[in-house]
């Protein structure tokens, strides 16, 4: 089997992106960057997870927040917030079926797992609590994304082949147009990340770095 690498990702022409991603039809999702998935001290942290490639993707998203900012595109940030009387029985059987039980307690409010990690939103910028993977299942961000006249949404986060792949699949199906910032974005492994950008360009994302959309904004 032919693994995939980040050079054979299928990126898009920087040249032609400024016209794709306007500042005022678009906004910066950055998803789940929080202290369970990212944090030394969070949940994954914990258990020895190495975390080495979440910390350059939010390298590059403090560096996208701040250009995004200053176009004036929106910034949206997304969060896994739970209580155990929130864990939906899905979840929690396919835990325990799984080999995992109790795997589903991730992202507590109550232990500050929910709690952002070296970002944080401002005044203007959308923010949305979810359960689950899909940002846009059970919550209003569709409605707010349409009510600031977007129509074009620029993927950044964690994790690639969960929460990223999860909301940027519903943007398409709800007719946004899809960019996902390879190097904005992390899976804990590799293979997996690029795995899934490439499924993710074949079928509803156009690829793109963050030096590229960077660049863009700056035009």
């Amino acid at each position: 089997m032919v693994e995939a690498s980040a050079a054979q990702l299928p990126m898009v022409d920087p040249a032609g992106l400024p016209p794709m991603i306007v500042p005022e039809r678009t906004a910066l999702v950055v998803v789940d960057i929080q202290k369970d998935f990212a944090a030394p001290d969070g949940l994954l942290g914990r258990v020895g997870v190495d975390l080495a490639c979440a910390e350059e993707a939010i390298d590059r998203i403090e560096e996208l927040i701040a250009a995004a900012r200053k176009a004036g595109a929106t910034v949206a940030f997304m969060r896994v917030v739970t209580t155990p009387e929130t864990d939906s029985n899905a979840l929690k059987t396919y835990m325990a079926r799984t080999g995992q039980p109790g795997g589903e307690a991730i992202c507590r409010v109550a232990d500050g797992g929910a709690d952002y990690y070296r970002v944080s939103p401002e005044a203007g910028d959308i923010e949305i609590d979810k359960l689950m993977f899909d940002s846009f299942h059970g919550t209003d961000l569709e409605q707010q994304l349409r009510d600031r006249g977007i129509d074009t949404v620029v993927m950044t986060g964690l994790s690639t082949d969960c929460c990223v792949d999860s909301t940027a699949r519903a943007a398409f199906h709800r007719d946004f147009h899809v960019f996902v910032v390879a190097d904005a974005c992390a899976a804990y492994d590799a293979d997996l990340h690029n795995h899934t950008l490439q499924v993710l360009a074949k079928n509803c994302a156009i690829l793109t770095n963050s030096d590229a959309v960077r660049e863009a904004w700056s035009a």
